[in-house]
C-alpha cells in the first residue's frame, strides 16, 4: 500500500482524501494469518472496492451501522449504530429515527474515503438502511433474506431462488438482484419507488414471501417462530422492518476465510459456492466481469401489485406477523408469544 509510514501508523491517499491507517500489521482473520487476514488486507480490499465504485455504489447517502471487531474476528464486535462524534471532517451523518422514538445521527457514506476511514475502525461488515438519508422515512429497496435452517444449507436456498423466487418475480413484471450473504443464505433486491413508509414495504414483503412459501413444496416458511420453522428456507419478511439491516453487497463477513457478500447474476447462481467470494478473490472477479448491481438503479417498481396480493391475503384471513422484538407493539400485530408457550392457542 502506498503511504508514509509513521511507525505503526500510515497515511492512505483515497481519490485525494488522505485516511489513516492504523496498526496495518494486527492478525484479524487468524487462519488466514500474515500472508491475507491482516488489519491492512482488510482495508486494501475495502479501498479497492470503495474507489472501484461497487461499494460505494451500494453505500452511497444510506444510514450505515458499523459491525466493528478492533481486535479481529476472534475479538469482541461492537455493533456500532451512531457515527463517533470525533470523526475527519469528511464523514458526515444523517439522522434515523429508532422504533423507539429516540433519533440518533447515523454514518452517512458519501465518499471512498468514508468507507476506508470506517474499516480502519475495525469495520468487517457495513449494515445500510434501505432508505437514503434525504428520505429517511420511504425506502428505496425490498429485500428478500432467504435464511437456510437447521437441516438446510445454501443449496436448499439457491433452489428456493432459482426454482420459484425468480420466476415469480417475472411474473409480477419486477427485477430482482441476488447476492450472497457471505455465509450459507441469500439476499435478493428489488429497487422500489420510495413512496411507502416501512408498514408498507413490510407488508409488501410479506406477501411475497407467503406466495414464494405458497409455491415452494413446503421447502420454504414465514413462520417467525424458530420451532415451526424445520428443515426449510426461512423467508425473513422482517429484515424490511424499521431499523432491520443486511449486510451490504461487497461486505466482508466475520468468518475464517473472510468471505464477502457478493453480487451475481441469476445465471451465476446455478453454480457459485459462497467460499469463491473473499477479500482476495473478490476484486479480480469484478475487474473481470464487472458489477451485476450496477443496473440496480435503473428502473424503480412499484408496490402495487404486492400490496394488492396483501390484501387478498388479508380478505383469506392472513393478517400481520409478528415483529423484531425491539420494536413496540404494532397495530395488527399478532401476540408476539412463542406458539409453545402460549396458554390461550393450547387452550384452544
Amino acid at each position: 500500500m502506498a503511504g508514509a509510514n509513521r511507525g505503526s501508523t500510515e497515511e492512505l491517499d483515497v481519490d485525494g482524501i488522505a485516511v489513516r491507517l492504523s496498526n496495518p500489521d494486527k492478525i484479524y482473520f487468524p487462519r488466514l494469518g500474515a500472508g491475507g487476514g491482516t488489519k491492512r488486507h482488510l482495508v486494501e480490499y475495502y479501498r479497492k472496492v470503495a474507489t472501484g465504485g461497487e461499494l460505494l455504489r451500494a453505500l452511497r447517502d444510506r444510514p450505515t451501522h458499523l459491525e466493528r471487531y478492533p481486535d479481529g474476528v476472534e475479538g469482541e464486535q461492537i455493533y456500532q449504530k451512531r457515527v463517533p462524534a470525533k470523526r475527519p471532517e469528511h464523514v458526515a451523518s444523517c439522522v434515523v429515527t429508532f422504533p423507539s422514538g429516540r433519533t440518533a445521527d447515523v454514518l452517512r457514506v458519501r465518499s471512498a474515503a468514508d468507507i476506508v476511514w470506517a474499516a480502519n475502525l475495525g469495520t468487517i461488515t457495513f449494515h445500510p438502511w434501505a432508505v437514503r438519508c434525504a428520505d429517511v422515512e420511504h425506502p428505496d429497496e425490498l429485500r428478500i433474506d432467504l435464511d437456510p435452517q437447521p437441516g438446510t444449507d445454501f443449496d436448499d436456498a439457491r433452489g428456493v431462488a432459482l426454482d420459484i423466487l425468480q420466476p415469480l418475480l417475472d411474473e409480477l413484471g419486477l427485477v430482482g438482484f441476488p447476492k450472497t450473504s457471505g455465509g450459507r443464505g441469500l439476499h435478493v433486491y428489488i429497487r422500489i419507488e420510495p413512496r411507502w413508509d416501512f408498514v408498507e414495504v413490510r407488508r409488501a414483503g410479506i406477501a411475497l414471501c407467503r406466495e414464494i412459501a405458497r409455491r415452494s413444496d413446503d421447502r420454504a416458511t414465514t413462520a417467525w417462530w424458530k420451532e415451526e420453522r424445520g428443515k426449510r428456507i426461512f423467508l425473513d419478511f422482517n429484515q424490511n422492518a424499521r431499523d432491520k439491516t443486511i449486510a451490504s453487497a461487497y461486505s466482508v463477513r466475520r468468518t475464517r476465510v473472510a468471505t464477502v457478500s457478493t453480487p451475481v447474476t441469476w445465471a451465476e447462481l446455478a453454480s457459485v459456492e459462497p467460499d469463491d467470494f473473499t477479500i482476495a478473490t473478490v476484486p479480480a472477479l469484478l475487474a473481470g466481469r464487472g458489477d451485476p448491481m450496477a443496473t440496480l438503479d435503473d428502473v424503480a417498481h412499484s408496490l402495487d401489485g404486492l400490496l394488492e396480493m396483501a390484501e387478498r391475503d388479508a380478505a383469506a384471513g392472513l393478517g400481520d406477523l409478528p415483529y423484531p422484538p425491539n420494536h413496540p407493539k404494532m397495530p395488527g400485530e399478532p401476540k408476539r408469544v412463542q406458539p409453545s408457550r402460549d396458554r390461550d392457542r393450547k387452550e384452544n
